[in-house]
């Protein structure tokens, strides 16, 4: 079975789970340079086409996922650029979105600046995280009255990336019940990556250990390892009464029962004291539905008592596995059970508190007039801002006159006279965004 890494412990009823990645919406696909050829008609107009549109990164709140852990096994996520635009007017198709599911309750903050950029809160929500770049224009959309046979047109605009950090408060879906040393530890760090403290002695987990349980593709749970129950413990012996309010947010009750015969206790008489101790807590805990797990059936004489008691436990209607949590003997078929089972139920989601409430940013302005020069070295300047970097992006530089047009346009914008100011001279290096160029002192711009 396949394991993760153990998530943090936060406080005594919540915890969380966190996961960085990276996204990549697509590029536009490229405009291009063509013209009809058709016979009888020697000189055709452009009809180079239009690149199709990037796809973008889209995600989409489930509620019948619980956990991130699918995201701890691929953390890069790219959607595919457009096709470039072809012959005769023809635009080239968009590239596919890409939507990534996530658990309903899960916060998406920027990586790079820490921001919370949105809280799911419904199931079916979604947002577009990362923008697909716009196509390129092919040539035919340049001509005018005045410039009939342009020979130029624009790259892909690249699509939006960006690294993210999504959290998630966990509940736990099974909440471990038993006395205290009946293997609920054990099982735990057998069916996930969490590691808990074991010894053999009462009240070893002091704290609620957490294992998130990965079932096959696209399901998994979080199970929670209360600490051991005594006999008023609802009343608030021991450190029943506070992990009792933690087992109220389960979905799911997995009741352990050691039946290797060492501890002296009859397992049915510790069975209906738990069970009498969830009753005087609260009627809602004793309706939550149980599966027991007869626990540490490797021992010798320990399969016996298991068999003479699972009748009297499916009569009163539970499900009973037999297992050893030590050997991993049973534990595969539980897990799935359990799956099965959260399946049916109603997810529960942490409710937002007022410092958590949904925070929607807006998209940043892509104003071509917006930028800023600065000097990054000896003859070395930088143009920055984020809707100029994207209008270079998209120039195609590999024709004089879209080169031209682009010096026409930096020219009209005040970016030229932007270097002047800085001090710019000729033959200096100028970068905007991944575009780098040589300064030509012009005068003027035709």
């Amino acid at each position: 079975m396949k394991t993760i890494e153990p998530f943090a412990f936060i406080g005594h009823i919540m915890f969380v789970d966190e996961v960085e990645i990276t996204v990549k919406a697509g590029d536009g696909g490229n405009g291009i340079i063509a013209f009809r050829r058709e016979k009888f008609i020697p000189r055709g107009g452009p009809a180079g086409g239009d690149g199709g549109r990037g796809g973008s990164v889209i995600l989409h709140a489930d509620a019948r996922l619980t956990t991130l852990i699918d995201f701890r096994y691929k953390r890069t996520y790219k959607s595919p650029r457009g096709v470039d635009g072809g012959q005769n007017d023809m635009t080239g198709a968009s590239g596919e979105n890409l939507v990534l599911r996530i658990p309903v309750g899960t916060q998406v903050y920027d990586g790079d600046s820490g921001e919370l950029i949105i809280d799911f809160a419904e199931d079916g929500e979604e947002f577009i995280i990362a923008k697909g770049g716009r196509g390129g224009r092919g040539n035919a959309r340049f001509a005018t009255p005045t410039q009939q046979v342009p020979r130029y047109a624009e790259n892909g605009e690249p699509g939006e990336a960006r690294s993210l950090r999504f959290e998630l408060k966990l509940l736990a879906d099974v909440g471990l019940l038993g006395f205290p040393n009946v293997g609920k530890s054990t099982l735990i760090a057998q069916v996930s990556a969490a590691r808990p403290k074991i010894a053999d002695y009462p009240f070893t987990t002091l704290v609620p250990n957490l294992g998130v349980v990965r079932v096959d593709d696209g399901r998994s749970f979080v199970m929670a390892d209360i600490p051991g129950l005594i006999e008023g413990a609802h009343a608030g012996s021991g450190l029943g009464d506070r992990f009792l309010r933690h087992v109220e947010r389960t979905r799911l009750l997995l009741h352990m029962i050691d039946v290797s015969g060492f501890t002296g206790r009859d397992p049915a008489e510790d069975f209906d004291i738990i069970n009498r101790e969830l009753r005087l807590y609260g009627p809602k805990l004793a309706e939550l539905p149980q599966v027991v797990a007869f626990n540490k059936v490797d021992i010798p004489g320990a399969r016996e008592t298991a068999e003479a008691l699972k009748p009297a436990f499916e009569e009163r209607g539970f499900k009973v596995f037999l297992i050893s949590a030590a050997t991993s003997e049973g534990v595969r078929p539980l897990i799935y059970f359990l799956g099965d089972e959260l399946d049916k139920l109603d997810r529960v989601v942490p409710v937002p508190t007022e410092q958590e409430a949904i925070i929607r940013i807006a998209p940043e302005g892509l104003s071509y007039k917006q930028f800023e020069v600065k000097k990054t070295g000896d003859g070395e300047y930088t143009v920055e801002g984020k809707g100029l970097v994207r209008m270079v992006a998209m120039a195609n530089l590999d024709t004089d006159e879209s080169v031209r047009r682009l010096h026409r346009r930096l020219y009209r914008m005040g970016v030229l006279a932007a270097l002047k100011e800085a001090g710019v001279q000729d033959g200096d290096t100028v970068r905007v965004g991944t575009v780098e160029f040589d300064y030509a002192d012009e005068d003027k711009i035709e």
